[in-house]
């Protein structure tokens, strides 16, 4: 099983970027969106606000250096897409026009998530399992307690989760347990691909001071999920989940080239320890589009 552990983790990534440092001119901007294919440039043009524009320029380039990075795949050959819930995934530019499966054969469960919040974007990836990622800003609300913001979101919460954010200490202790239970959840349903849609109080979280997290689905154990949470820096936090790819929604299942995996050969993978994120900045990224 430690070998089986030891061959999977070989399109495994972890990568963080700060984006507040990059500060491109108009010219840099547009140098370094024209190394992305046409559709993302554009999207990119859709949004209105300058950081909203930077952050997701960032996170497209993350995700072609990231799939080049760790499938070794020449940046002119690949193809990324979204699901019609919005989840990216890589397009086999050599399967059937109608088909939207992933590309590379040595790792047929190959997919990635990003995430970005405020100044940090995101990415995560995984040659086997589901994976899903999701930053925070623990940010004190405006205009309102602590315990009154939580509240816009206690129909999204179990009674168990509620009672141990409100139980949890200080007005900003309670934030910071709301803000880890909402990653949670977030890193869940972005890693199986459902929507905004999902209804995130079917999902109810255990730990263990936050080690040991365990997650039940409508009141049943999930046991073929996994889930670390990480402090960025004093305000950031991020969650990872990994899980079995049978739990994909349908849409993004379509896009794996192998759900269908051997019980030990998950375990393994499931088990590794999670890793650090490594930090890149947006100039060593451009470099590897050179």
């Amino acid at each position: 099983m430690k070998e089986e552990a030891k061959q999977s983790s070989g399109a495994r990534r972890r990568w963080l970027v700060d984006a507040s440092r990059w500060r491109p001119s108009p010219a840099q901007f547009q140098a370094a969106a024209s190394l992305l294919p046409p559709h993302e440039r554009t999207a990119i043009t859709r949004f209105v606000r300058e950081d909203d524009r930077k952050r997701a320029l960032v996170s497209r380039l993350l995700q072609y250096s990231l799939v080049h990075h760790a499938l070794g795949i020449p940046l002119h050959q690949i193809r990324i897409d979204r699901t019609l819930e919005g989840k990216p995934y890589l397009v086999d530019l050599d399967a059937p026009a109608n088909s939207s499966q992933n590309k590379n054969g040595s790792f047929p469960g190959f997919n990635f998530n990003t995430s970005h919040q405020g100044d940090y974007v995101g990415i995560a990836s995984e040659p086997l399992c589901l994976v899903g990622l999701d930053i925070v800003c623990i940010s004190k609300p405006q205009g309102e307690t602590a315990l009154e913001f939580i509240k816009n979101f206690s129909s999204h919460l179990t009674d168990h989760e509620w009672n141990c954010i409100v139980s949890s200490g200080s007005p900003d202790e309670m934030l910071t347990e709301f803000y880890m239970y909402w990653c949670l959840k977030e890193a869940f349903v972005k890693a199986t691909g459902a929507g905004v849609g999902f209804g995130l109080q079917r999902l109810e979280f255990h730990h263990t001071n936050w080690t040991d997290i365990s997650l039940s689905i409508d009141g049943e154990e999930a046991r073929k999920w996994r889930f670390w949470l990480f402090k960025i820096d004093e305000m950031y936090m991020a969650s990872i989940a990994r899980g079995h790819p049978e739990d994909a929604i349908d849409s993004f299942k379509r896009t794996l080239s192998d759900v269908v995996v051997q019980e030990e050969e998950l375990q393994g993978a499931l088990d590794i320890p999670e890793e650090a994120f490594t930090i890149w900045t947006v100039e060593q990224l451009l470099q590897l589009h050179d």
